[in-house]
């Protein structure tokens, strides 16, 4: 039930129960009004008779009758009484003329009836009935109970006193009969009226909750209207009190939507920055809640982020590994860990390093990260290559530059030489042949590695990778039908969308491709491949050849590094080079004797924007 509904409701239910209450006091009020009536026309009625039955009776002690009698003074009072014309024909009419009255009695101080309205009681002892304060002085429900419960007959009576002493009483009977017949139609009368009041009260009090709250809806639509971003209504332009918490609701929403742009925004960010660590991360709050995971968690736990977030540590890590026992003692110790490798499950092992974060001495969370040990390894392995690579490039330069001037010389003198002794002595022209060719030869080494560490600027732009995998495949396929191997793509539907220098790229695809077309001189099948990943595309060339020796994988990317006979152990150092230009990397798997698959990793387009990529010139100026 809304809150406001139930507001209205206990509005309306208490206006009905002090509608209901006064009812009730209303109609209460009117018997016992009846009731006071009953009673001043019953002590009225005694009051005169009690007058007139005085009158009537004389001073005895005047007359012949003996006082000291009792006997012969209740005969002489009952004898006046009865004899009194004023008394008897009261008591005639007061049954008679009072609807109320049931019957009227005088008795003596012995309960007999001296006069009696009923005339076959005179002389009688009369019957002692219930006292009329007992109706008038109960309660409202007693009340009610008394007069319609079966008929009862209520006395009201005062004594009658001779000469200073009590001789007798005056009785007046009242029955419920007359009273419930005389006080049925008014209670009828304020019943109705009662029910009535109370229906329209519980009415009117509905209607006019409703209205009062009415403002409350207009406002709940005033602050969805101000929380979407739309115009405020009419009602703020209002001078009461509802326009200015209109007004407020407003500038609340435009506070709120501002707020949540910015939160918006830090989200995306954050997000995205999840989403690309390669670090598994975990932040949690400062009673070991999880507020923050990085994507790379899910690889380490083997569960999705949507299940860690909201959750407590112990709810997360359990005892049944050694990651999750090494977490909780942490957490239960507040003691933090310093890079301590851990084997998560067999073959695989993490770096584990959790801090805790404190403000101003307070502990306000912890931050724990998760790395693999392989990559991280992978990573350094990579760095060291690049550096050795660069130092490669620089010494290379150097000395490049310094053979290609005494090479140029040999040459210019070796034509003189030729000139003279061609002369003098014809034989000497092959052997001159023979430097000469030799010459060129270390010309052209030297050129190329002046060509492989000489910056180049790189004509960078968006493409479909497929179609150039289709003409690397037909660059390779003179070579691949030379070697009795068949080339097989398996590229799909999907674009796969990259930013790259088209020649550079289709170099380095065709190095990695024309070594596994040589390393299955037997022949055999090439497989070429490319499908997209979240942030990538992945180019595979798998091969069916001898495999690469355990002993020099680590060797393959350098320079001058061949295990073939006449290569030039460039193609490789080529391919690594032009994948770090486009922000992309290369791998390998190979086993002995099964062949051997290169990976090739490239960015997709937005991903390559986002990186800023740059042209080859910086790259190589940053790299040396």
């Amino acid at each position: 039930m809304r809150r406001r509904t139930q507001i209205v409701l206990s509005i309306t239910l208490m206006v009905t129960c002090l509608v209901s209450y006064f009812s009730y006091v209303y109609v209460s009020q009117i018997l016992r009004q009846q009731l006071r009536t009953t009673h001043d026309t019953a002590f009225y009625l005694v009051s005169q008779m009690v007058y007139l039955a005085s009158n009537a009776v004389p001073d005895l002690t005047s007359t012949r009758v003996n006082t000291n009698d009792p006997q012969a003074v209740s005969r002489a009072v009952a004898y006046y009484l009865s004899t009194d014309s004023d008394l008897n024909a009261m008591l005639e009419s007061v049954v008679g003329n009072w609807p109320i009255v049931y019957d009227a009695a005088i008795v003596d101080v012995n309960g007999r009836a001296i006069l009696h309205s009923n005339p076959d009681l005179v002389g009688k002892q009369v019957t002692a009935r219930p006292d009329f304060q007992l109706l008038q002085q109960a309660h409202f429900r007693q009340q009610l109970s008394m007069v319609y419960n079966p008929p009862t007959v209520y006395e009201f009576s005062r004594p009658l006193q001779l000469n200073g002493a009590p001789f007798g009483s005056v009785r007046l009977g009242i029955s419920t009969v007359f009273i419930k017949d005389d006080v049925t139609p008014r209670l009828r009368h304020a019943f109705a009226f009662s029910v009535t009041a109370i229906f329209l009260s519980l009415l009117l009090s509905a209607v006019l909750s409703h209205i009062a709250f009415a403002p409350l809806k207009e406002l709940s639509r005033t602050l969805d209207s101000a929380t979407a971003g739309e115009a405020v209504s009419d009602a703020a332009e209002r001078h009461d009190e509802y326009g200015l918490i209109s007004l407020k609701i407003a500038d609340l929403g435009r506070q709120v939507r501002d707020a949540k742009e910015i939160f918006s925004a830090l989200k995306d960010n954050v997000d995205q920055i999840m989403a690309n660590l390669q670090d598994g991360l975990m932040l949690f709050t400062r009673d070991a809640q999880v507020v923050l995971v990085s994507a790379s968690v899910e690889q380490f736990l083997k569960r999705p982020r949507g299940e860690l977030l909201g959750r407590n540590v112990r709810d997360i890590f359990s005892t049944d590994s050694p990651l999750d026992s090494l977490i909780l003692a942490t957490f239960r110790n507040r003691q933090p860990i310093e890079q301590q490798e851990v084997e998560v499950w067999e073959g695989m092992h993490v770096q584990v390093s959790l801090d805790f974060i404190q403000e101003r001495g307070t502990p306000i969370g912890a931050l724990l990260i998760l790395r693999d040990t392989e990559s991280a390894r992978r990573i350094e392995d990579e760095i060291e290559l690049s550096r050795r690579m660069s130092a490669s490039g620089r010494l290379t330069r150097g000395v490049a530059h310094e053979v290609k001037n005494p090479i140029n010389a040999i040459v210019l003198h070796l034509q003189l030489l030729r000139n003279k002794l061609e002369q003098t002595d014809p034989d000497t022209r092959r052997h001159m042949d023979i430097i000469d060719s030799e010459i060129h030869r270390l010309d052209r080494v030297v050129q190329i590695l002046v060509d492989f560490t000489r910056p180049r600027d790189l004509r960078v732009e968006e493409m479909d990778l497929r179609p150039l995998l289709n003409e690397v495949v037909l660059l390779a396929a003179p070579e691949a039908e030379q070697h009795g191997v068949t080339i097989s793509r398996e590229l799909g539907t999907e674009p796969l969308n990259v930013r790259v220098d088209s020649d550079a790229m289709k170099l380095a695809i065709f190095n990695v491709m024309l070594n596994g077309i040589q390393a299955m001189p037997g022949g055999g099948k090439l497989t070429i491949s490319a499908q997209r990943e979240e942030t990538g595309v992945v180019v595979s060339i798998q091969d069916q050849g001898g495999g690469i020796p355990p002993e020099v994988q680590e060797k393959i990317f350098e320079l001058y590094f061949t295990t073939k006979k006449g290569g030039s152990g460039i193609g490789l150092a080529q391919t690594y080079q032009v994948m770090q230009w486009h922000y992309g990397s290369v791998d390998f798997e190979s086993l002995d004797g099964q062949g051997t698959t290169f990976r090739l990793r490239l960015p997709l387009a937005e991903e390559a924007r986002g990186n800023g990529q740059v042209t080859m010139q910086t790259l190589t100026t940053r790299g040396d």
